[in-house]
């Protein structure tokens, strides 16, 4: 009797196991056709700056970001992690960075997250459930040493992406001082802003999942240095924008180190050492500033970011140094004006 009784249970829980298991393995899967992508924007940064362990500049840096919006269609809220492909398995591959923008006008908030290099995928798991037919933004950030150097400097980028985009807007930065530039596919626009940075603009609807799309960029260029240094150098244009600013970015620079009044940027000890790259300056540059406006420029300003490192106590005072520099920068460099950069200082004290 109790041999059949144990042959019942055993049976039982063969069987509850059975509906849970593939449950579970279900659950476990990033459902990407039930997140279709309201609006991507792609930026492809080839020496725009060096990550301090980069181990040489004979070595040129490819930065590229991506800024996503994700619309919850599974018809239940989502508890778990969202995976977006990325060229894990290129030379030099490094994630730098996660964050998600969980406030409107707020800055983006760091999230933990893994890369898959063998499926080419970066995970994480949002801070809270995103509620079925919400939206969901993020940001994402990489370096690779995919730069070839010979006669020219080349290199190709690939996107491809795990489900519909209603809009994808790819934007190149060509480095500063550049020569001889040559894009394939050719951009749909082009154009310099007032520092004379040529900047490559390609916009696409409805883009289907698994569509891929690829780019090969070539420059001339001599030296080392990086388009942020590059610019820190230069006089700052005489426009409305710029006013009351005198002296080389460089200059402006130390005055706002040195002026210890001036507002310190600083989130829990972490400081802002970040790039300053927005659509909307994209579409002034492009001569699309109507329709940036359009869009909505108060959503794209939280597209400014920030990297934040931790650090000791005495690593802070260095820190937050750069932290004033840097939103300085932003500002003498066009790509925000005086009011963003007064709104900006007032929500990070």
């Amino acid at each position: 009797m109790l041999k059949k009784k144990w042959s019942a249970l055993l049976v039982l829980v063969s069987f509850i196991s059975s509906l849970i298991i593939p449950n579970a393995d279900a659950a476990s899967a990033y459902p990407a056709e039930k997140f279709p992508i309201k609006e991507m924007q792609i930026q492809v940064m080839p020496e725009f700056d060096y990550p301090e362990d980069w181990p040489s500049r004979e070595i040129p840096s490819l930065l590229i970001g991506q800024y996503g919006t994700i619309t919850n269609k599974s018809g239940q809220d989502y508890h778990g992690k969202i995976e977006i492909p990325a060229p894990t398995k290129d030379k030099g591959f490094e994630a730098v960075l996660v964050a998600e923008f969980p406030e409107e006008n707020k800055p983006e908030v760091q999230r933990p997250y893994d890369v898959d290099k063998e499926n080419g995928m970066i995970s994480w798991k949002p801070a809270k459930p995103i509620k079925n037919n919400e939206s969901y933004r993020f940001v994402i950030e990489y370096y690779t040493k995919t730069i070839d150097v010979k006669d020219k400097k080349r290199f190709t980028y690939e996107f491809r992406n795990n489900a519909e985009i209603k809009q994808l807007d790819v934007i190149f930065y060509a480095p500063m001082n550049a020569k001889e530039i040559q894009m394939e596919p050719k951009a749909q626009e082009n154009s310099k802003n007032e520092y004379g940075e040529e900047i490559y603009f390609s916009q696409y609807t409805n883009v289907k999942a698994g569509e891929r799309l690829k780019y090969s960029f070539s420059y001339k260029k001599d030296g080392t240095e990086s388009t942020t240094e590059a610019m820190s150098k230069q006089q700052p244009p005489n426009d409305e924008t710029h006013s009351g600013v005198n002296g080389s970015a460089t200059d402006q620079l130390t005055k706002s180190t040195d002026n210890s009044k001036q507002p310190i940027i600083g989130i829990g000890g972490a400081s802002i050492i970040g790039i300053a790259i927005i659509i909307a300056a994209a579409f002034v540059y492009l001569g699309l500033k109507a329709k940036a406006q359009t869009s909505g420029s108060g959503t794209k300003k939280n597209q400014y970011h920030e990297r934040k490192r931790a650090s000791t106590k005495k690593e802070n005072k260095a820190f937050n140094t750069e932290a004033k520099k840097e939103l300085r920068k932003k500002l003498l460099t066009g790509k925000i004006d005086q009011e963003t950069y007064e709104e900006e200082m007032k929500k990070l004290i």
